[in-house]
């Protein structure tokens, strides 16, 4: 064979290698993955890993780390193809799977709610009669905030959504309500609550006007808290103090949510402990463990996969007072999110600091021993 005619023909076979092997190889990106979240000090900063854009998919077609945009996308697609029972259901079951997405459930249910009313055109009995006790209510809470606001007669109408049972719920759902209806006004808003005629109601309905007022942190343009920074840079925690004595508690409970989502909590989680500081601005007026309450709250319903690490946040407190409060909310929200009798238990039994483990017992009812 001449050395040309060799040369030439292992040029062609080299080619029709090299093209097979194009053909044959997966040239797509290796799909990024989360690092784990730290789960104790001393292990990292704590911060939670951004969700990676490209994350890939799993085999059920679903993302591989959750964002509020993918998982709102999946349940308001799912209850337009079917109904609301079965996209909360399928809620309730990611969430359990997947508490990170705990942070952001609660505002999809309202979304979901939201949708509902309008589909089924403001029967509201048709809209509950779905199972919504999922992400803390937050279906009900949606459902019945667009109720009020579709209405004619909010301030009489408020009075007739809930009866007659006037579940606390319900009735946290019309505190929510009111804030659209009166566009965020709080004085206008909590007017509405005092329709109602009982203490115990009037305090559910301010409890969803302030979780409204500061609560509404992730990615929800239309309802920022309205705070001007002129009142809170004289007053840390307005307008707390300014509210009648009967709205005080709620108000100070729900300021950390504020606090928190304005710190960007997901990139910092020092945060949390900066928190139980900021509430000591409440001391003077009273509000400061119920504030710290509320710390501890939303520190678990951020990190509820991550239990023992909530409950070191609470532990950075100086003062025993103070701790105890925050364990009162780790665990007034885990037994929110979790509704069976064991929930307790269980959070306290992940706790491995001794003190807080003592409070947290003591605040699930449950004997400080664990004999």
């Amino acid at each position: 064979m001449q050395p040309r005619f060799f040369a030439i023909l292992t040029a062609l076979l080299l080619g029709v290698l090299g093209l097979g092997s194009v053909a044959v190889t997966d040239w797509s990106p290796a799909a990024a993955t989360s690092p784990a979240a730290t789960t104790a000090p001393g292990g990292g900063s704590g911060a939670r890993p951004a969700a990676v854009g490209g994350a890939s998919a799993t085999p059920t077609g679903d993302p591989a780390v959750w964002t509020r945009s993918t998982l709102r996308n999946k349940m308001m697609a799912e209850m337009d193809a079917t109904d609301p029972g079965v996209a909360l259901a399928d809620l309730d079951k990611i969430t359990k799977e997947k508490p990170y997405t705990v942070r952001f459930c609660h505002p999809i249910a309202h979304e979901l709610g939201h949708a509902a009313v309008k589909r089924y055109h403001e029967d509201f009995q048709k809209v509950i009669s779905f199972p919504h006790e999922t992400c803390a209510a937050g279906y009900l809470h949606g459902a019945v905030e667009e109720m009020l606001n579709a209405s004619t007669q909010p301030e009489v109408d408020l009075l007739k959504l809930c009866a007659p049972q006037n579940t606390g719920p319900c009735i946290h759902g019309v505190g929510h309500g009111t804030m659209f209806v009166a566009k965020q006004d709080v004085a206008k808003a909590r007017d509405l609550c005092n329709k109602f005629t009982s203490d115990q109601n009037r305090i559910r309905c301010s409890e969803g006007l302030f979780m409204q007022l500061f609560g509404p942190d992730e990615e929800d343009e239309q309802a920022k808290a309205n705070l001007p920074a002129d009142k809170l840079a004289q007053d840390p925690l307005y307008p707390c103090k300014d509210q009648p004595s009967l709205f005080q508690s709620a108000c100070f409970f729900y300021a950390p949510t504020f606090y928190l989502s304005s710190h960007d909590y997901p990139n910092h989680p020092e945060v949390y402990a900066e928190a139980l500081k900021w509430c000591l601005n409440g001391k003077a007026s009273g509000g400061a463990a119920d504030c710290s309450r509320g710390v501890g709250s939303r520190t678990m319903k951020y990190n509820l996969d991550r239990e023992d690490w909530a409950a070191q946040q609470c532990a950075t407190a100086a003062d025993g007072w103070q701790r105890k409060a925050c364990a009162e909310g780790l665990v007034s929200y885990y037994t929110v999110n979790y509704t069976d009798g064991g929930a307790a238990g269980r959070l306290c039994a992940k706790i491995t600091n001794k003190e807080m483990q003592g409070y947290c017992r003591s605040a699930g009812g449950l004997s400080r021993s664990l004999d």
